[in-house]
């Protein structure tokens, strides 16, 4: 420090004793030496000294500096030092770091390097200008350029993108950065590209198309891969950002056979198990694992997302992420991440699915990894993030595969086998939704939910799985279990979420199931009072949404077939009892409640907390399509179970209606008739023109044999009654031809005329169809203005029994006032005044 303070005296010369300059003035004088001399030292001198001020008198410089630094930057690029000087001082200037020098200043604001960036950026030249250094090979200038940039992009990510773009070549001289032979420049253009990456595809698809992935595959196997350091974590990240949301560098990954090169890095080496993970390890692995996840998610493109998924398939990189679910020694938010990797990468895919059911844990006996997986979802020891993510890979391993979902409920079923001691995934899935622990309820519930899931078929099968009860009672089916759990008092509002939901999705669609939780006792009465009742709960009010909706559901998909208990008996029983309005503000309860919109974003469940989990992504996209149908259904009925949607008139009106009904179909009828013929006679027609047209040919051939025949007599000598002979025989064969040719075309003339009557019947019949629809309309008009002058009426008639009450009060008290008068001797004119 006593050495920077000299270098800083001999700048700026001697003070008188007793005088201490302040750091205003300081950095005003070496503003003035860097603008006004002429030696290349004194300035150098000068940008040296405002380089070891900016990091303690940040704004001091900033506010004054940053127009001769640049200056500097245009004129005297011919001497490195100085160049690095001005560099580095326009870095510390910008950083959106605090210096420890600088923790003691209160005039230091927490944006100040935010505000110097946007001062530089106002001139896009000098963005320009510094990235023209990124040429220099000098280790100072080139280091102190990318840290520069680096620094502006962290403030002004968007503008810096922008002017990245626009420059000549900018984002190729970063991309040669990356061959730099010293570690130091190659790392930090690392940050630097992880920084101008994000949230930019045209970028992305630039710095991908300039080789971006070789070069990073590269650096990744030099610095050994997942094993490596800081700078393999460095190198994943940026090509996460090249990946995530970009199709385009998707497309180009799968192509250029760069998911073969990932699959390696997943094989874990022995030694692996027995050393532990290290922290960085951890950190590398779980960006590996954003990578794979990034070109499957399923917010992709379909077409790519099947396409990396049949890659990952041959290039055994599935099987590799299996190997780790099964290893030992795995630190959870690896398996946690692993597990939801392999989720995505088996989603939709037939073959991938297949491929994991086949996959046995190393235990004794062996089991399916799903029976494990499930094992740990149902355990209330395990992390919420782990449990979340074995549901979501189950959810993955039933997505659009029927195959999986009907092995999955024959579990379910009752069946012969002798082998009652291997668990079996049904097994399981009936201990969690019976279990004491809430959370394994909601779990077990909306994984039995994503069974049915677009299947009618083993909704079905599902009614017949039944379950002994404890106490030697009659074995109960799955349902009835499932509405007793949720009308039990004790049952946990989670737990009954989750049943609303499996039950929901049970129903949809569904008649058998609609009847048989109709069937069970005490349902109706119980949902009825869940609506009637008046809770202040947010989650309260979503569970009587949840309710409302499963009563929907029992109106929707109900087919009539249980005497009380039909379409028009629970509609009027909820306008009775609930009320059509309440029972909609109920029913949209649900798309209100945080949860909803919280599920309806991406499939995969994600919870900070156990209490979060309420609602599954399907169940929303069924509540989604069905809410307004239901809502519209509800409200469709009148308080005797009438539908409204029908014309509710008066009898004669509906007799008029009727009767216009039944002339315009008749109508109707008749022109489809008329239509019919008007089609058969033209294809008759066209017939008929088609044979005289092959007449008219074949008369032309005879005539033109008959003069041939002619020809050809002369030519021979024949006698004149051979000649006259043959030419009598060819004029009756045309006679006969033309006889035949008129027969056609009068034949033509008559089809035609017929075909035109028709066509003129149709014509009226139109007319008379439209004036019946006129006079239909006049008639519903009439009828409504009819309406609209009884109720006028009944008002004129309200307001004319008012005004008749009102004299008749009026009349006994003037008598009620003339008899007191009288008796008190008070004249009876001045007693009614």
């Amino acid at each position: 420090m006593e050495f920077l303070k000299s270098g800083i005296k001999t700048v700026l010369g001697g003070t008188e004793p007793g005088q201490q300059p302040s750091a205003a003035e300081t950095v005003e004088k070496l503003v003035d030496r860097v603008y006004s001399s002429t030696l290349l030292e004194d300035r150098r001198d000068a940008c040296r000294a405002l380089k070891a001020l900016s990091r303690k008198y940040r704004i001091e410089v900033g506010a004054q500096g940053m127009p001769p630094l640049v200056q500097v930057l245009q004129n005297d690029g011919q001497d490195t030092e100085i160049i690095s000087y001005a560099l580095d001082t326009l870095c510390n200037i910008v950083t959106s770091e605090e210096f420890d020098e600088e923790a003691d200043n209160p005039t230091v604001s927490v944006n100040v390097g935010g505000q110097f960036t946007e001062m530089f950026i106002k001139t896009p030249e000098n963005v320009t200008m510094v990235m023209g250094y990124l040429d220099e090979y000098d280790f100072r200038v080139r280091r102190a350029a990318i840290q520069l940039i680096t620094s502006l992009i962290s403030n002004k990510t968007r503008e810096l993108q922008d002017l990245v773009l626009v420059s000549p070549m900018g984002v190729s001289k970063l991309m040669d950065l990356l061959t730099d032979s010293r570690e130091v420049i190659r790392n930090d253009v690392l940050l630097l590209l992880i920084e101008l990456t994000k949230g930019n595809s045209n970028i992305q698809k630039i710095v991908a198309f300039e080789n971006a992935f070789d070069r990073l595959f590269d650096i990744i196997r030099e610095e050994g891969c997942s094993d490596g350091g800081i700078v393999v974590e460095d190198c994943l990240i940026l090509l996460l950002n090249l990946l995530k949301n970009n199709s385009s560098n998707q497309q180009f990954f799968k192509e250029g056979s760069y998911i073969q090169r990932l699959a390696p890095m997943f094989v874990l080496a022995e030694e692996v198990e027995e050393a532990g993970w290290s922290p960085q390890k951890m950190s590398n692995f779980h960006c590996l694992l954003q990578v794979v996840r990034a070109l499957v998610t399923p917010s992709n493109q379909h077409q790519v997302v099947t396409a990396c998924q049949r890659v990952m398939q041959k290039s055994k990189l599935l099987n590799a992420l299996c190997e780790i679910l099964m290893s030992s020694g795995v630190p959870a938010d690896i398996l946690t991440e692993t597990i939801n990797a392999v989720a995505e990468v088996i989603r939709g895919d037939r073959e991938n699915q297949h491929e994991l059911s086949r996959v046995m844990a190393p235990s004794n006996p062996p089991r399916p990894v799903i029976v494990v997986l499930l094992m740990s979802m149902i355990n209330e020891k395990q992390l919420l993030a782990l449990r979340c993510a074995v549901l979501y890979c189950f959810e993955c391993y039933l997505y659009r595969n029927a195959d999986v979902q009907r092995t999955v409920v024959q579990t379910l079923l009752p069946s012969s086998a002798t082998d009652v001691s291997s668990l079996s995934t049904g097994q399981l899935l009936c201990t969690g939704l019976f279990s004491s622990d809430a959370l394994a309820n909601w779990f077990s519930s909306v994984a039995i939910m994503h069974t049915l899931v677009e299947n009618v078929a083993l909704k079905e099968e599902l009614l017949r799985v039944l379950l002994a009860p404890t106490g030697g009672q009659r074995p109960n089916t799955l349902l009835e279990m499932c509405t007793n759990l949720m009308q039990r008092e004790r049952t946990r509002l989670q737990s009954k979420i989750g049943l609303l939901m499996l039950l929901s999705v049970w129903l949809a669609h569904c008649p058998g199931a609609v009847k048989a939780l109709l069937e069970t006792q005490g349902t109706t009465v119980y949902l009825t009072a869940q609506l009637c009742s008046n809770e202040h709960d947010e989650r309260e009010f979503l569970f009587q949404g949840m309710c409302a909706f499963l009563m929907g559901l029992c109106i929707q998909f109900n087919d009539n077939s249980l005497p009380n208990q039909r379409r028009e008996d629970i509609s009027q029983l909820i306008i009775k009892r609930i009320g059509q309005e309440t029972f909609c503000n109920k029913l949209g309860e649900v798309s209100r409640h945080e949860a909803y919109s919280r599920a309806c974003k991406q499939a995969q469940i994600r919870a900070k907390s156990a209490g979060e989990l309420l609602l599954d992504y399907e169940y929303c996209k069924l509540y989604k399509g069905l809410e307004a149908l239901i809502a519209k259904l509800v409200s469709g009925f009148d308080v005797d179970g009438i539908e409204l949607t029908e014309l509710t008139l008066s009898s004669e009106a509906s007799a008029l209606v009727s009767q216009y009904k039944g002339i315009i179909r008749g109508m109707d009828a008749q022109i489809q008739t008329l239509q019919q013929s008007a089609k058969e006679l033209g294809q008759e027609n066209a017939e008929l023109k088609e044979k005289l047209s092959a007449e008219q040919s074949l008369r032309a051939q005879i005539s033109d044999q008959n003069t041939l025949l002619k020809a050809q007599l002369g030519a021979t000598g024949q006698t004149p009654v051979q000649s006259q002979e043959t030419s009598l025989a060819r004029e009756e064969e045309l006679n006969a031809a033309r006889y035949q040719a008129n027969m056609y075309f009068a034949e033509n003339i008559r089809l035609n005329k017929e075909i035109e009557i028709l066509r003129q019947q149709l014509a009226t019949e139109k007319q008379r169809a439209d004036a019946s629809q006129e006079s239909l309309l006049a008639t519903q008009k009439d009828q409504e203005d009819l309406l609209e002058l009884l109720a006028d009426q009944e008002l004129k008639l309200a307001s004319y029994e008012h005004k008749t009450t009102a004299p008749k009060s009026t009349e006994n008290q003037n008598q009620t006032h003339a008899e007191t008068a009288s008796e008190e001797g008070i004249p009876s004119e001045t007693a009614n005044r």
